[in-house]
């Protein structure tokens, strides 16, 4: 794939938005330092492509899992020189990113576009989709030195409990017990291998007129084990918080999630640090109750409709975004 193909298949999510929440965070953090902004999920690089072209001065770090995904954003970004660095790994490593930050630079803020790339959506081959017949994969990481196991192991594996707990917790699907218990009967006479088994399974188990709307009936299945398989909801539990010990006074962390589960997290690791911990009642506010974030947008700010049109994979995200005001207070 072409630099010029990556850039056209994929329409970053809330681009403006995002780009102007953290270039204003440059210029709070700057003086006399070179701003950087970690990209917690480069995918194919196009939140970092227009940050770097907002901000001259800036440095963007573009962290992800993915190797197909860095090279890709490696020559989409080429142009930018020593101004963009990337870096193989789950983004809940942002404190030890950050911690490797020369002496003149400051962190200014740390993006997250959470959810699968549209790079990952879009390969047949890499087996997110119930759309296309491919190999069960679903990792994120699918490099031949990768520890994760693929959705096929996975399946094959867990218990019959675990595997409806995943279902209905990760993709809110009622129809869980059914479908787990489809699954187990279908390995135990021979191994689920491809999508199209497992989808044929899932929809086997649904209730014909349940499937009458909704869409296809693997949707929610097919995403509670692409969040399992990635550990997505763990690291993100996480990663927001490291981000936000992390980031400097005057620095922005901003948030584009896709469902409520990614949104939940979020919203709490926000609300602990944009609001008092002192005890009802207290009389005096001490020095260390008083928040060290302040939030930068009303609630979770959706895409407008103009987006929507031009990205229909913008429909869903929910942009969340805090400044933080103040270091933490030291115990003494």
């Amino acid at each position: 794939m072409s630099t010029q193909q990556a850039a056209n298949r994929h329409v970053p999510v809330m681009v403006e938005r995002c780009t102007e929440l953290l270039a204003e965070a440059c210029r709070r953090t700057e003086a006399g330092r070179v701003p950087v902004i970690i990209d917690a999920t480069l995918g194919m690089g196009g939140h970092t492509e227009a940050l770097l072209n907002a901000v001259p001065r800036a440095v963007v770090v573009g962290l992800d899992r993915d190797p197909q995904a860095l090279h890709l954003a490696g020559q989409r970004l080429h142009r930018f020189g020593s101004r963009f660095r990337a870096v193989r790994t789950v983004y809940d490593s942002i404190d030890e990113v950050a911690a490797e930050l020369q002496e003149n630079e400051i962190l200014a803020g740390v993006l997250f576009d959470l959810g699968v790339s549209s790079l990952q959506l879009d390969e047949a081959e890499r087996g997110f989709a119930y759309s296309y017949d491919a190999p069960l994969d679903m990792r994120m990481d699918s490099a031949a030195d990768s520890e994760d196991l693929t959705a096929a192991e996975l399946i094959a594996e867990i218990s019959e409990p675990e595997l409806k707990r995943i279902l209905s917790e990760y993709g809110e699907e009622r129809f869980s017990g059914r479908i787990a218990s489809a699954i187990v009967r279908e390995r135990q006479k021979a191994p689920l291998r491809t999508t199209a088994q497992l989808a044929a399974v899932i929809d086997s188990a649904v209730p014909a007129a349940s499937k009458r709307t909704g869409g296809h009936p693997a949707k929610r299945s097919f995403q509670a084990i692409r969040i399992a398989v990635n550990r997505e909801l763990e690291v993100l539990t996480r990663a927001v918080p490291a981000a936000m010990d992390a980031v400097a006074v005057g620095g922005a962390v901003v948030v584009l999630s896709y469902h409520s589960l990614e949104d939940r997290i979020v919203k709490r690791a926000f609300t602990a640090r944009t609001t008092s911990s002192a005890p009802a009642g207290l009389p005096v506010e001490l020095e260390q109750h008083k928040p060290t974030f302040a939030p930068l947008l009303r609630g979770a700010v959706p895409p407008t409709a103009e987006e929507i049109t031009a990205n229909p994979r913008a429909a869903s995200a929910k942009l969340r975004a805090v400044e933080k005001t103040k270091p933490p207070a030291r115990n003494t």
